[in-house]
């Protein structure tokens, strides 16, 4: 929630045949309103609802972080739902509304200026729809009840619709403000959100051939261009500290850091507005949330060199395998000497709150915000190194990036922590053959450096605004997806020391539950889970259950029954009939 954000109550409608034509007059009448910058304002102050909870940003769930139960989408177990699903539309009608009225307000810049926050909401909401949905129909205006071509339309094409989407948010850009605010909706803010659809769309259209879809280097442009723009023009950049704690401090900071956060949504102990972040990674109440061990093997060592590289890096252990690596390792998961924020008490991953082992710390700050729903750390939506990833990425893809774009934007980022930027040459020249063997698609001359580029993604974005998900579905690699997910290495039962210091902090144990004070104790085979049993091995999450991906339907959601049998127009998605 927005700390200004003052909440109007819209009608609650969906877009459906029988009800897109309701205005939602009871609530806002244009006879009375929309008459005063003010009115604006506190209309499209209701918009800011649109945007990602806490929870939305921080509950990454697809192979970056895992839980012990997995959602319909990664066991293939998805149905075409009677109703909802994701199509929902009052979010457009609310703002098409608005721009139906706005003119009434007779200060002209005030109209261009909210207009263009009510077209990128519009641009928000259409590109949410698209990614899950594919073809959708376009609205523009307000449906009146004797618009029945309007009410019963078919799905537009994507190309349509994502062009119209472009359309607005240029709009935005060119009629939002240019004062740099961390909690509102600025020009920049929708220079990011062009630089975020354009890259998925460019992408998405080059990777996915089945769907014909025309002008993927067009929309790579469109992002090349809105990343320059902003990282030219806007002052934005990364935020430095030590590289032993800058990326940590960047996410457990209470308020988000202006310097890189260009939209973050706010949280407040004075206003009483709160996530869950600290409980949800430290106790068994919301999963068990842990890296995943592909993830935790593709962060580099310390000096840019491959983890991956070292003869028997499958069966390092714990305290072995998180040496010398790249800082944000240790500063998104407990490692060796972890301690909270403003205390002292090393401590060692808690097998009872990470199926994995790897305990996340990103986002989690002091323990006085350690109780059920009373967390404060600010969220961000939009930050300054997704534009500079953006940006490096769709060079690369076009064929076009050059060192000295690399120099500009992931040498930035790595900076923070100390690493040395990726080199285009060495890259492409000896291609990460770990990395590859995950990235099935990919093929060409400059398949290293996207590889690269990849990596630098997954490591930075983890656990924030379910990038990992549209990253997989835009590159069409969902079978990814279908992966056995593991946790850390064990060469089998026994005592372990997990951060050297002397003390047994676990004991894996068959048969009776031994005595060891101090000690977190696990039966294998029902506490935990190795691929070899007592032979040992890494970690097994769900493995009772099969992952299925299926290439041909589950790139795209169904549409729902009910709204099929009111609009009969509406089409289905391809193999979900």
């Amino acid at each position: 929630m927005m700390k200004k954000l003052i909440y109007i109550m819209l009608l609650a409608v969906g877009l459906t045949a029988c009800d897109l034509d309701q205005l939602p007059k009871e609530a806002i009448a244009p006879e009375t309103f929309f008459n005063t910058e003010n009115d604006l304002l506190l209309y499209t102050n209701s918009f800011y609802n649109a945007l990602p909870s806490a929870e939305d940003v921080y509950n990454e769930d697809v192979d970056n972080v895992v839980k012990n139960s997995l959602r319909d989408e990664l066991q293939g177990t998805r149905i075409v739902p009677t109703s909802g699903g994701g199509w929902t539309w009052t979010n457009l009608r609310n703002i098409n509304y608005f721009l139906a009225n706005s003119g009434k307000c007779t200060d002209k810049k005030a109209v261009a200026k909210y207009n263009g926050l009510a077209r990128f909401f519009r641009a928000y909401f259409y590109f949410g729809m698209v990614k899950r949905f594919g073809d959708v129909p376009w609205y523009s205006s307000t449906i009146e009840v004797e618009d029945q071509d309007l009410l019963t339309k078919a799905r537009d094409p994507r190309t349509l619709v994502m062009d119209s989407v472009m359309a607005d948010i240029d709009f935005a850009i060119a009629n939002l403000d240019g004062t740099r605010q961390v909690n509102t909706i600025t020009k920049w803010t929708a220079l990011a959100l062009k630089s975020r659809m354009a890259l998925y769309e460019g992408t998405y259209r080059k990777y996915h051939t089945e769907f014909n879809l025309p002008d993927s280097e067009k929309f790579l442009d469109e992002c090349i261009e809105a990343s320059q723009d902003l990282m030219k023009n806007s002052g934005y950049g990364i935020y430095k500290d030590t590289p032993a704690t800058a990326y940590l401090k960047l996410f457990s900071a209470d308020n988000s850091i202006a310097e890189e956060v260009i939209l973050g949504r706010d949280f407040s102990d004075q206003l009483q507005v709160y996530h869950n972040l600290n409980y949800y990674t430290m106790t068994a109440s919301y999963g068990k949330p842990g890296l995943e061990k592909k993830l935790v093997n593709s962060y580099l060592m310390a000096d840019g060199t491959r983890f991956t590289d070292i003869k028997g890096y499958e069966t390092m252990q714990f305290y072995d395998e998180v040496q010398k690596r790249d800082p944000r390792l240790t500063q998104s998961i407990r490692t060796p000497g972890y301690t909270r924020i403003g205390e002292s008490t090393p401590l060692v991953p808690e097998f009872g709150a990470t199926v994995t082992g790897y305990q996340l710390i990103k986002f989690v700050s002091e323990p006085k915000w350690d109780t059920f729903g009373k967390d404060i750390t600010d969220m961000p939506i939009f930050r300054y190194a997704e534009v500079l990833l953006n940006f490096a990425e769709a060079k690369a893809e076009k064929g076009t990036l050059t060192q000295d774009d690399l120099d500009i934007s992931t040498k930035l980022i790595r900076d923070r922590v100390g690493m040395p930027n990726i080199n285009l040459a060495d890259a492409n020249a000896k291609p990460d053959p770990y990395q590859a063997q995950m990235y099935t698609k990919l093929s060409g001359k400059n398949a290293g450096v996207i590889l690269e580029i990849r990596r630098e993604r997954r490591v930075e974005l983890v656990m924030e605004n379910f990038f990992r998900w549209d990253d997989i579905i835009r590159w069409k690699e969902g079978q990814l997806l279908t992966k056995q997910y593991k946790g850390m290495y064990f060469p089998g039962p026994g005592s372990y020391d997990l951060d050297r210091n002397g003390k047994v902090d676990l004991v894996i144990y068959e048969g009776t539950k031994p005595t060891v004070p101090g000690a977190q104790l696990l039966k294998l085979g029902s506490e935990i889970l190795l691929e070899n049993g007592v032979k040992g091995g890494n970690i097994i999450i769900n493995g009772h259950i099969t992952k299925k991906f299926d290439e041909n339907k589950d790139y795209l959601y169904p549409i729902p029954k009910q709204e099929r049998l009111l609009n009969t127009n509406l089409s289905q998605n391809p193999n979900w009939e």
